[in-house]
């Protein structure tokens, strides 16, 4: 029977184990796409999947270059002087395909078209994903790119960092002197701390997520240890209530504090927005750090107010050292709502951005550009997903304050 027990044991756990790994790939995968995304350029995001990268694969446009192009251009793109597509100068005119569609479209100087056998697709969507892999060969061709590998590239997070639009990418203007790059940025390390850029809006979420993050905690804890080791009248009731605000949705408060704020003189300032998370995570941070020390064993205080200490002493020298776990998994829960919060730091925090207002604004009104929003989003949670990783151990002990006696 001890086999079967063993197999039966086995296939009882088959479940939850078949459930844990579809939850880690529906997590990983989404997860690993964004991140070998944020690494292509823009014409390999555009043309084809994350995941041909992992695909071996020759030099992709060659083909479709030497049906088109290779006839008068040459296997080397330097059969026309006046065209030297082995030239990054001339390649580096066309970073889209829309681009280098426009030049084709119009004759020669001999009124013959441009591609003649065979001839472009008429219709436009067609004709730019033909020319697609075509302008990625050219750029292998010129040297811009080097082959597979150099699809792989950090000019999107260069881009998302300093707010960058252009027409090509931040690296490749200023180091061709692009007039439109050189008028509106420095090409230097300044340009990091651009408001258009997520190295300002990186500042800007940490300046707003640390100070709201520890403000609730600190005051949390007074309150907390009050509601589990002193008697005043209508305790429990207070309480009662404190558990009831919870339930109340922080949009319904958003038009009268901003209304307050604009006729106090906070609104779009840092005071303003720490104090509005405040608010709003005190009544969980005192629910859990309160559930946290009511477990702890009555013995112990009691002994340390048998021996002289006032409250105070007790809450400074016995609560808090005993309370790390949950004020631990409190400033985690706190910190990671504050960083991933967009809509109170779109309302009360408009002129200083955050990562998450910032990533709408690098998306560009006619649908372009949008490429780099992957390195954007990239940045934005590798804060998170650290600190989710480096300190996970706090989240069960946070859950589980409170819920175990003895």
């Amino acid at each position: 029977m001890r086999p079967f027990a063993r197999l039966n044991r086995m296939f009882s756990r088959l479940p939850v184990h078949l459930s844990l790994g579809v939850l880690v790939v529906l997590w990983i995968v989404p997860t690993l796409g964004v991140f070998v995304t944020s690494f292509r350029s823009r014409e390999a995001v555009r043309t084809t999947g994350w995941w041909t990268v992992f695909l071996p694969q020759e030099v992709e446009g060659k083909v479709e270059y030497a049906t088109y192009c290779e006839g008068c251009h040459g296997a080397d793109g330097a059969g026309v002087p006046a065209a030297d597509l082995s030239d990054p100068a001339v390649v580096g005119k066309f970073p889209r395909s829309n681009r280098l569609l426009a030049v084709l479209r119009r004759p020669l100087e001999s009124g013959e078209l441009h591609v003649q056998d065979p001839g472009l697709p008429e219709d436009p969507n067609q004709a730019l994903e033909t020319l697609a892999p075509i302008l990625g060969y050219m750029q292998v061709l010129s040297g811009i790119e080097e082959g597979a590998a150099g699809r792989l590239t950090l000019r999107n997070y260069a881009d998302a960092l300093v707010g960058y639009k252009g027409t090509q990418d931040y690296l490749t203007d200023c180091e061709q002197g692009v007039a439109s790059a050189l008028a509106k940025f420095n090409c230097d390390a300044s340009d990091l701390l651009r408001p258009e850029g997520m190295g300002r809006a990186f500042l800007n979420t940490v300046a707003v997520a640390i100070p709201s993050a520890l403000l609730p905690i600190l005051i949390a804890g007074f309150g907390a240890y009050a509601f589990a080791w002193m008697d005043f009248p209508a305790r429990q009731w207070l309480f009662a209530i404190l558990v009831g605000l919870q339930i109340i949705p922080l949009q319904l408060a958003l038009v009268p504090i901003a209304r307050m704020y604009t006729s106090v003189g906070l609104q779009s300032t840092f005071l303003g927005i720490w104090l509005f998370h405040t608010g709003f995570g005190l009544p969980y941070a005192i629910y859990l750090m309160r559930n946290f020390l009511g477990g702890l064993p009555r013995e112990v205080f009691e002994s340390v107010y048998i021996d002289g200490a006032n409250h105070w002493t007790a809450f400074w020298r016995l609560a808090i050292p005993l309370s790390v776990p949950a004020i631990a998994s409190l400033g985690i829960f706190q910190f990671l709502w504050i960083w991933n919060d967009f809509l109170v730091a779109k309302i009360f925090l408009s002129s200083h951005p955050v990562l998450t207002v910032q990533i709408t604004n690098l998306i560009d009104p006619r649908g372009a550009n949008w490429h780099i929003l992957t390195g954007a989003a990239f940045l934005s949670f590798i804060v998170p997903m650290a600190v989710f990783f480096g300190l996970q151990r706090f989240f069960v002990r946070g859950l589980l304050a409170g819920s175990v006696k003895g």
